[in-house]
């Protein structure tokens, strides 16, 4: 039995279109329509954990706070009614990348990319735009552990120190 995609996941073997949706995912919420949990959740659904635990949802956790957001943060800023909007301003992947170049993907079908993104953060009282990196790691088929017929997100980096240039 095959698992349906997470809600706004594309089901596709376009690693480039995968990568760009869970960037975009990974730095959008809304504490007017979600709740932290719900937000957590959504994302956490995108995340396919290896068959070898090399990409634990500890480092999924640690991901997703290093975007500014938690459980707490989260629930100071439903206060004041804020939300997070982000668009892809750039991509690049693979061999695009420098890291990548000297240190290739382990397996063929493992993609890394990386976005620039342009984030809008907003509330009633505050208006606050930048930009910010995050890359992304996809699964996509031939790989022994990805789906034979669509790319799965294996893990991303917003820490800064972590992010693939």
């Amino acid at each position: 039995m095959e698992t349906p995609p997470a809600i706004g996941e594309p089901r596709t073997t376009d690693y480039r279109r995968l990568a760009s949706a869970a960037a975009t995912a990974i730095y959008t919420w809304d504490t007017r329509t979600a709740s932290y949990s719900e937000v957590y959740s959504r994302l956490r659904d995108w995340w396919d954990v290896l068959p070898d635990g090399s990409n634990p949802l500890t480092v999924f956790v640690q991901e997703f706070e290093a975007t500014g957001v938690n459980a707490g943060t989260y629930a100071t800023l439903a206060g004041e009614q804020a939300r997070r909007s982000a668009t892809v301003q750039s991509l690049v992947c693979d061999g695009e990348l420098a890291k990548v170049r000297d240190h290739p993907a382990p397996w063929v079908g493992l993609h890394v990319c990386t976005a620039t993104l342009s984030v809008v953060d907003q509330s009633h009282s505050d208006r606050n735009a930048y930009a910010a990196p995050v890359s992304v790691m996809v699964n996509c088929p031939p790989a022994a552990t990805a789906p034979i017929d669509h790319c799965v997100v294996v893990g991303f980096y917003a820490t800064p120190s972590r992010i693939v240039y």
